[in-house]
């Protein structure tokens, strides 16, 4: 069956790009729907609005066969509708993501044509002029070479454009090539980097705005860190999806990904040798967005290794955030589990608490170098002086007289003694006479033991204040790796707590889980930050170390970007009025509206409802927002009906109604009024002494009345929705709940809040 479709399709006239095309030519849209059904974070989260209308292609075991479905919707664009305005509401950070996929793969494509097939570069010729104008911007001029008298790179270059290369083969290719110095080569191997990052950024962009993406600056980078030894070449081994499975869908471009390079130099023998080795730990620095924007960053994990913990860290004003690998998948998340295998927290324990502490112990321990050091210094002291104190017995036996005594000696006393015993008559009685010879021999003979000694406790020392100062430096080498190593995780670990895989950090930056995004919470000026990617090694000191292919995104957004159904009510009444004229819904909110009720049929899904009147608005460089302490005017300036119509005061008067559906159903409404005095009349009893309490101004309450009456209009629209849409019985279940969440909701003005019955 799948055959037959294929033949079926395979030869159609391609006669339309369906109903969106999105700038995309009918095989990118294939290309793109391939991924984003086979990626389970980005089928997640906005696989529905790529809605395929073909039919269903299966391999036996009853799974869809996208490689299939992909030819169709090639040779039948109109099988496939791409909802780019659903899309847009998407995390903007998974959006960059399926960009920067397609991006990859079409610079793979490109660079495997001129590798291989002349003909087939033909259809990329605009591409691959765009990459090679970028190359050849950042070689060195010793790289380059005329062509028909423009500048070309060096045909060995091109070779290392290969990504089924992996580093150590690509560094080898151009060490080999004497007409460079290795500062040249460190600067062949930036360039091919800049080229391949600019290349992707700028299409993954093009791309990301063709799928509805907005953002006024739009970062994408490819990193990788490892010791370059094992990566494997774009679709020759295929990206792991979130469940840990293998995913042929998704090509690993990993061969794609830049590593870092530096020249290290090595003596031996007094001669210096020189190599290109890639960085093990990558540092790249980047700006908040500043102007009261949310600094948004998308993570997405490429290469990883199940059995080393994919670490990455952020730093802002001092303060890191962590994001560890799970083991399991290729997600990123504060929490440090990790149940098998290494972390890079592990090898830093490793070093401080085993290695530094040993050595520690060794050299300052109760039983350690300096005191064994202290003990032999003692004894070598203790020696010397005995030394002394003998030679100087020494010396005085040589000043002392011989003498000869007239009394026996105890000899003679014990030789006569023996005689008259054994009967003789004769014995020794040799008067006594004495030289101290024997004396200074056995003196003598004590000096030369103790000049041993000394010298055996000199020796000790010697050798143990080697060892010690050989201890010292290596702890002092472990202690360099163990402050580089904690550099790298950073000094002050910021707190979090954690809700439903939203995680919210002590200065209110938050990491999504679900989607893989990390934010910065808007400030006025930009602030410096960056990102570490770090390779986790084999040990603390081995150059060998695990490889780690990291795809970062950051953009700007607006609070609230994502929200499900996101209306924006600009000047739609009248003058110190609330009178509503207009729908707040239309046909192209259709499928919002319907997810919408999806949600609540679901009864486990929390629902909220938060109505404010916010009275003044000013605008903070973003969005509007409650003026904190208004300052109001009593007219327009100049020309009322002009200044009136002036962006200044229009975008200020404003409701904004916003529904997000991510963890919970949370509907809120502001409306805002511009700086005006306003003249509103008939103010009844309730909020006039509400205003007196509390120091509420005209605007204020007129605000008010104006979310009341969206919420009166958001009620009545989505009953009658709920009945188009949906059946009886799954309509009944959405009313009620809808209803009678919005019956108990207050709407807030100021400090105080007033139940719906106060404005009817």
């Amino acid at each position: 069956m799948k055959n037959f479709y294929v033949l079926i399709f395979l030869f159609l006239h391609i006669t339309s790009y369906g109903q969106l095309n999105e700038g995309l030519n009918p095989e990118e849209r294939a290309y793109l729907f391939h991924v984003v059904k086979k990626s389970p974070i980005l089928n997640e989260n906005f696989g529905r609005f790529f809605d395929y209308q073909g039919p269903e292609i299966k391999f036996p075991n009853q799974t869809l066969n996208y490689d299939s479905i992909e030819l169709l919707i090639i040779n039948q664009p109109d099988l496939l509708v791409i909802r780019k305005d659903e899309i847009a509401k998407s995390p903007k950070g998974l959006i960059a993501e399926a960009a920067n996929k397609m991006a990859l793969w079409e610079l793979n494509k490109v660079l495997h044509a001129k590798r291989t097939d002349p003909n087939d570069l033909k259809q990329y010729k605009n591409e691959y002029a765009t990459f090679e104008s970028l190359l050849v911007s950042a070689l060195p001029e010793n790289a380059l070479r005329q062509d028909n008298g423009e500048m070309k790179p060096h045909p060995k270059v091109m070779q290392m454009l290969n990504p089924a290369l992996t580093f150590d083969e690509k560094a080898a290719i151009i060490e080999n090539q004497k007409f460079l110095s290795f500062d040249e080569m460190k600067l062949v191997m930036d360039a091919i980097n800049k080229a391949v990052n600019a290349y992707v950024e700028v299409r993954a962009f093009e791309i990301f705005k063709d799928l509805g993406g907005e953002a006024d600056s739009f970062n994408n980078l490819l990193i990788a860190a490892g010791d370059g030894s094992s990566t494997t070449g774009m679709l020759e081994e295929r990206e792991k999806d979130e469940n840990g499975k293998w995913n042929k869908g998704l090509p690993k471009a990993v061969g794609l990904f830049p590593y870092q390079a530096v020249v290290e130099k090595t003596e031996e023998k007094r001669k210096i040798t020189e190599k290109l080795e890639p960085k093990r730990y990558t540092v790249s620095n980047f700006k908040t967005s500043g102007g009261n924007e949310l600094t948004n960053i998308h993570f997405d994990v490429w290469g990883y290794n199940t059995s080393k913990q994919t670490t990455v860290v952020l730093e802002k004003n001092g303060l890191s955030y962590h994001l560890f690998g799970s083991g399991e998948t290729r997600f990123l998340s504060p929490d440090s589990t990790f149940s098998n295998g290494t972390t890079f927290q592990a090898i830093i324990n490793d070093l401080e608490f085993n290695k530094i502490a040993k050595l520690n112990e060794k050299i300052y321990g109760k039983k350690g170098l300096d005191y064994w050091i202290d003990y032999n210094t003692k004894k070598r002291d203790a020696t010397e002086l005995k030394i002394e104190k003998k030679e100087k017995e020494y010396s005085d036996l040589g000043y002392s007289p011989i003498t000869t005594s007239v009394k026996p000696s105890g000899k003679v006393k014990r030789s006569k003694k023996k005689a008259i015993k054994s009967g003789a008559h004769l014995f020794d009685a040799t008067p006594t006479t004495k030289s101290n010879k024997s004396e200074r021999k056995n003196l003598q003979q004590t000096i030369v033991n103790l000049y041993n000694q000394f010298e055996g406790y000199k020796q000790k020392i010697k050798a143990l204040e080697i060892e010690k100062q050989e201890t010292i430096d290596q702890m002092a080498i472990y202690q360099r790796r163990l402050d580089q190593f904690k550099q790298y995780m950073g000094y002050k670990w910021a707190s979090f707590t954690e809700k439903d895989g939203l995680y919210t950090f002590e200065d209110s930056s938050t990491f999504d889980l679900n989607t893989q995004e990390f934010q910065f919470q808007p400030t006025q000026e930009q602030e410096d930050f960056e990102i570490r990617l770090i390779s986790i090694p084999e040990s603390c000191l081995s150059s060998s170390s695990d490889e780690v292919m990291l795809h970062v995104n950051i953009t700007n957004a607006v609070p609230n970007y994502d929200a499900r159904i996101n209306l924006s009510l600009v000047d739609v009444f009248n003058s110190d009025a609330w009178d509503l004229d207009r729908s707040l819904f239309n046909e192209e909110d259709s499928v919002s509206v319907r997810m919408l009720f999806e949600a609540l049929l679901d009864k486990k899904m929390p629902l909220s409802i938060i109505c404010r009147g916010q009275g003044v608005g000013e605008w903070n460089g973003a969005c509007v927002v409650k003026m904190e302490k208004p300052e109001e005017l009593t007219n327009y300036p100049g020309t009322p009906s002009v200044s009136k119509m002036d962006s200044a005061f229009l975008r200020l008067r404003k409701t904004e109604v916003m529904i997000d559906l991510n963890r919970e159903i949370n509907i809120q409404i502001n409306s805002y009024t511009d700086p005006v005095r306003s003249s509103l009349q008939d103010i009844p009893a309730v909020f006039q002494d509400a205003m007196t309490r509390y120091h509420l101004s005209k605007n204020d309450i007129l605000s008010g009345f104006r979310t009341y009456t969206v919420l009166s209009k958001l009620k009545k629209e989505l009953n009658l929705l709920a009945g188009k849409y949906m059946t009886r019985e799954e309509a009944k279940v959405v009313i009620d709940r809808l209803n009678k969440e919005i019956e108990k909701t207050k709407i807030s003005i100021g400090p105080t809040s007033f139940s719906l019955k106060d404005f009817e």
